[in-house]
Formats: C-alpha cells, structure tokens, sequence
C-alpha cells in the first residue's frame, strides 16, 4: 500500500515541477542599428536559434586583397546585406540566474555572410563593387532598459569579390548599438 502512494507522490512531485520551470523559445525582433545605419529583422528558426538579416549602410576596414588605397589603412563605406544564423547556448543559465532572456539576449555560434555593394567613398579602389565574406562567429547579445540593444561578435572569415580575388582574415568583429521595435 505505501510503495503505490510513494510513486504516486513522486510522479505528482516531477508534474508540478515541470509546470514550474520556465520555458523559453526565440522571439521575433525588429531592429535599428544607428552605429552601421541599418534595419534588421530576427526570425526564430528553432526554440534556441534564430535568423537574422541586415539592410543598411556603413563602413567597415578593407580587404587587403580587394581594396586598394595607397596606404595600409583602409576603409570602406558602401551598402550592406548581413545575413547570419544565431544558435543561442547559455539561455537556460540566464534564466536560472533571473536574468534577462527578452528579444533573444544571449551568448551565440552563429554562420555569418556579409555582402557590400559599390563603396561611396571615392578614393578606395576595389578589385570589384561587390565583396562578400563568410565564417563562424561568437557573440553576445543583450536587450537593455526598455529597448535598446547589444551586439557583439567575433571569429575568422574567408572573404572575397565577384572576380575570384579572396582570402582569409584571422579576425573580424562587428559591433551594433540600436533599438529593438
């Protein structure tokens, strides 16, 4: 008699636990970047991954191997399509830890492809007017106060332009200040 009303208790125990613990999956987010003027939109693709892509204007460094300015600096300054996929790895510990999850902060991997089209700068000389570059990334991505966002990533990327001149560049970082709509 008492085996029975133990494993009833234990299983009414693990049901009301579960209802307990929070649940997470990806949120649909609009955004405005103003530190590389762009609007983005972030889709979820899974209850810890999401899809992000970009559209604006901004500048970035250069490619040796597809930029030309006379000196060893260089930048560009030229429209933009960034498409990156996010797998989100630490959101279970934030919200352990009571802290935000909201507009898909969290720490990520994510498969980044940048494109930029013809330079508004004059005095850059590209080997084309388009460029694209691709790799892995890790990142950071946080929401604050009542809209703004954070975002931070870094990794390797293969890089290169619509005639076949490319290669690798160990590290490249992207920052985005903005406001989640």
């Amino acid at each position: 008699m008492k085996l029975p009303i133990l494993a009833l208790l234990f299983f009414l125990s693990f049901t009301i636990y579960g209802q307990q613990q929070k649940t997470y999956t990806t949120e649909k987010v609009w955004r405005i970047n103003y530190l590389n003027p762009g609007a983005e939109l972030e889709l979820p693709t899974g209850d810890y991954s999401t899809f992000s892509t970009e559209l604006g204007v901004g500048y970035a460094g250069g490619y040796s191997d597809v930029t030309y300015s006379g000196n060893d600096l260089t930048f560009i300054f030229a429209p933009f399509l960034d498409l990156q996929q996010k797998w989100f790895f630490n959101i279970n510990k934030r919200i352990r830890n009571n802290r935000t999850v909201e507009n898909n902060s969290g720490n990520f991997l994510s498969a980044r492809l940048i494109t930029r089209g013809n330079t508004f700068v004059e005095k850059e000389n590209r080997s084309s007017d388009f460029d694209f570059a691709f790799g892995p990334t890790w990142g950071i991505q946080r929401k604050y106060g009542k809209n703004f966002h954070l975002l931070f990533d870094i990794g390797p990327q293969f890089f290169l332009d619509t005639k076949g001149n490319g290669n690798f560049f160990p590290v490249i970082f992207q920052l985005n200040l903005g406001f989640d709509l």
